[in-house]
């Protein structure tokens, strides 16, 4: 069966406010000092956490696992980690795509982070969102590339399920996944064309990377890739969850979107020739629309409700599904998200009732430690 990993970027706030905190260094120190090694290397080294590219954030990443069940804890050990490095430095953690308060992000120092704040200028200013990244293993490149081609028209999807970010600086942006449309500022982000083999795919790797406007290969921020480090495709659309057991389900799709693909390869099926153009559009309309309003469907590329979309991508990978055991896991989170909202839903319900953002963001950082305790 094939391993699934999980990266998430955590916001560091104040406890109190709920303003972002520019305390990464001072959490990672803390960790370093917990765990008495030195920051990640790999997997299986280290406390598992790493700085981004804003001081306001922390990320982690679990080890490769087979086993939802084990996955669920995995993500509930090092929220909880994370929630206890920050208690000791006066800051709580939030898993939240977007700040809901104002903020001016402080930027990492470091020969890549400085590079990339030149080079990107206001866009990397401003990019203080958090993500969730799911790698899964494949056998080759070849694997990975067909994976790449095949998974395509089904990603926006997975952001519509994710969305967790509909304010920035103080004002609700009207959509579900703003961090999406942040991200997509950034030239290499975002959908891309069919490869066709993994030498196509490394030959416009190597060209972005010649053109300049790149520094390398990490900066490759396509809506999936092949990693540069791990034997995996790495799908990178979605926002971070707010409860810990979103991630899990995810992880569940993507893998059985990837050993779908991995079959349809196998068997000859040629790849959705599905535009590029239409797959942007696709991703903006998850980003606006979260699970509140019309998706693209991504079998026709036309309009259809939240509910046809998913009971769609549902269909699409139910034999994997069963084959990996997680089908009633799949189906029961597919449904209370339908029912009860995803993270976007979650805080402008917090508003109404809470009455401000800071509100907001204090009770997302209570929501993303006792998940945590529960998955």
């Amino acid at each position: 069966m094939r391993s699934v990993g999980v990266e998430e970027e955590l916001l560091l706030v104040d406890p109190a406010s709920g303003v972002p905190l520019a305390l990464s260094g001072h959490v990672l120190e803390a960790a370093d000092r917990s765990d008495g090694h030195g920051p990640r290397d790999g997997w299986e080294q280290g406390h598992n956490f790493e700085r981004e590219l804003a001081k306001e954030q922390v990320e982690f990443a679990t080890k490769p696992v087979t086993d939802m069940s084990e996955l669920a804890c995995e993500i509930g050990r090092w929220r909880t980690e994370a929630a206890r490095h920050a208690e000791g430095v006066g800051a709580v953690v939030a898993a939240l795509g977007t700040s809901p308060l104002p903020v001016e992000p402080s930027l990492n120092t470091g020969r890549r982070y400085q590079w990339v704040a030149e080079q990107f200028g206001m866009t990397a200013q401003e990019q203080l969102t958090c993500g969730c990244h799911i790698h899964v293993s494949v056998e080759s490149d070849e694997e990975g590339v067909a994976v790449l081609d095949r998974i395509r028209p089904w990603l926006a999807v997975l952001t519509a399920l994710s969305a967790n970010s509909p304010f920035w600086q103080g004002q609700d942006t009207g959509y579900g996944s703003y961090r999406s449309r942040v991200w997509n500022r950034l030239p290499s982000a975002g959908p891309v064309d069919l490869f066709g083999s993994a030498k196509g795919y490394h030959a416009q790797v190597r060209a972005m990377v010649d053109s300049g406007v790149l520094r390398d290969e990490g900066m490759i921020w396509s809506d999936a890739r092949l990693s540069a480090a791990y034997p995996t495709v790495e799908v990178r659309v979605a926002d971070v969850c707010l409860d810990a057991s979103t991630p899990v389900l995810l992880a569940a799709l993507v893998r059985a979107l990837v050993e779908t693909a991995a079959r349809a390869w196998r068997a000859g099926e040629a790849p959705a020739p599905v535009s590029t153009s239409l797959l942007r559009l696709a991703s903006w309309q998850a980003g606006r629309s979260g699970l509140e309003g019309s998706l693209l469907h991504p079998e026709t590329m036309r309009e259809a409700s939240p509910e046809e979309v998913v009971e769609a991508l549902h269909r699409h990978v139910r034999d994997a599904l069963r084959d990996h055991g997680d089908e009633a896991l799949v189906r029961d989170g597919l449904t209370a998200l339908l029912r009860d909202g995803n993270g976007a839903r979650v805080q402008r319900e917090l508003l109404r009732t809470e009455g401000d953002l800071a509100k907001v963001a204090t009770r997302c950082a209570e929501i993303t430690v006792a998940s945590a305790t529960t998955t």
